[in-house]
């Protein structure tokens, strides 16, 4: 049986009951040449009926079953190894894909021929709308030319998501990427896969939707949580010291490692009100010890809040963000009169 194009790997975490629109968004698309990977673990959020029946109706469609609740990572390094096609693509069940997305990955690889990477645009779907995914202006002067990562070091400061990407499968297998333990298990391979690569290419389109407000990660293995981003980008930053990769590299991946860790410290849910005092200040020895010769902070309200957090200045960093609170409330209050 020939290899298909594009294998694609997704865990049956179903937390919000999605799982079964995102596997129709993937057996409605126009293009066939593709297999459908579902990984399900023994977790409680494995819906494992509803893969059971989409894999006795639809040909494409294969479960992988796994004997232990082993968390998304695990998962994902399963069904990596067990994919055929020459290229993978990494969903979650809160995803959909838009509307002949895999025409148009074929179409793009058809034009540029082999690469390791294809990039492409998402969208986020919340309150009726549809958000930018926050690295269009990045994609877009990409170009539509092949290039090699330190042709355009300025793509590492995009976020770390394995869902945005087609990877070629003999680039995975070469570099052996997997996702390691714990949550925020992305970064390691996106940045390993990123800075190895010979070839990449854009497709400036948003081709995945992602139907959640925020990015907050689905399911992390057992014992995983929110300090588990400190590893992850660890994984990174001694890859850079292997690679000897110039300040532009390093300059753009500090500048993502920041602004991540910031979100996930004000993201509702991820680091507890006990917990802030310790990940505050992870992030600020990360901050000195990871920041290049000659970085420039950004400007704004960012810039302060690096800013504040490079001096470890935790009380001021609260106090800061209260401020501005009470300022938006009163704002907000003003204009409502």
């Amino acid at each position: 049986m020939p290899s298909p194009l594009i294998s694609v790997v997704i865990p049956a975490y179903d937390q919000r009951k999605q799982l079964a629109d995102c596997l129709d968004s993937l057996l409605a698309q126009s293009f066939d040449d593709v297999e459908v990977l579902v990984v399900a673990d023994r977790s409680p959020e494995c819906p494992a009926q509803l893969v059971e029946r989409y894999a006795a109706r639809h040909p494409r469609v294969s479960v992988l079953r796994l004997d232990a609740a082993v968390g998304v990572g695990v998962s994902r390094n399963a069904g990596a190894a067990h994919a055929r096609g020459e290229y993978l693509l990494f969903l979650d069940a809160d995803h959909l894909l838009a509307r002949d997305a895999l025409r148009s990955f074929a179409d793009r690889l058809g034009r540029t021929g082999p690469v390791d990477l294809l990039l492409f645009g998402h969208t986020r779907r919340h309150g009726g709308r549809d958000w930018p995914g926050g690295a269009e202006a990045l994609l877009a002067g990409a170009g539509s030319e092949v290039f090699a990562p330190l042709d355009r070091p300025e793509l590492l400061g995009a976020p770390a998501l394995i869902w945005d990407r087609l990877i070629a499968r003999a680039h995975w297998l070469q570099q052996g990427l997997t996702f390691p333990d714990g949550r925020y298990e992305e970064i390691p391979p996106v940045h390993r896969a990123m800075l190895t690569a010979r070839r990449i290419a854009v497709l400036p389109r948003a081709c995945v939707q992602l139907r959640r407000r925020e990015t907050v990660h689905p399911t992390g293995s057992p014992g995983s949580s929110s300090f588990d981003i400190f590893e992850q980008y660890e994984r990174t930053f001694a890859l850079l010291d292997v690679l000897d990769a110039p300040t532009a590299v390093r300059e753009a991946l500090f500048t993502r490692m920041i602004r991540h860790y910031l979100f996930v410290f004000d993201l509702a849910g991820c680091v507890t009100r006990a917990e802030r005092p310790r990940f505050f200040h992870r992030a600020a020895d990360h901050h000195r010890r990871f920041q290049p010769p000659g970085h420039r902070r950004p400007t704004g309200r960012e810039g302060v809040k690096f800013s504040l957090l490079a001096g470890g200045a935790y009380p001021a960093f609260e106090v800061a963000k209260l401020s501005h609170i009470a300022a938006g409330t009163l704002t907000g209050a003003t204009r409502r009169r």
